[in-house]
C-alpha cells in the first residue's frame, strides 16, 4: 500500500491540497489501481499485436450518415457567456 507521503509527493505534483481523510482515502484507491496494474504485467501479451486504439484489431463499427442540420443560434449559444460582441464571445486579451 501506499505511504501517506507517497500520496502527499503525487498530490504535490499535481498541485492538489488534500484533506488528511482525502490522503487515507487516496492512498487505499491508488494502491488498488496498483495493485490492478501488476496483474495485468503478470499477463502473457508476447503473441498480441500491438494497435494504435481498439478499432485497429478489426473493422471498424459503422457510422451514421452525415446528415445536416440546423445550427445551435448564437442567442442561445451566448446565453451563459460573461461577455460578449456581437454574435460572438468576448474574451480578455492576453497578448499586448
Amino acid at each position: 500500500m501506499l505511504s501517506l507521503e507517497e500520496v502527499r509527493r503525487i498530490a504535490a505534483l499535481a498541485r492538489l491540497e488534500l484533506s488528511p481523510a482525502e490522503e487515507t482515502l487516496f492512498a487505499g484507491q491508488l494502491s488498488a489501481i496498483l495493485d490492478y496494474v501488476k496483474q495485468l504485467e503478470a499477463l502473457d501479451v508476447s503473441g498480441v499485436e500491438p494497435m494504435t486504439h481498439a478499432l485497429a484489431a478489426g473493422d471498424a463499427p459503422p457510422l451514421r450518415a452525415d446528415e445536416v442540420r440546423p445550427g445551435l443560434p448564437a442567442d442561445r449559444a451566448l446565453a451563459a457567456a460573461p461577455a460578449r460582441a456581437g454574435t460572438s464571445f468576448q474574451v480578455p486579451r492576453i497578448i499586448e
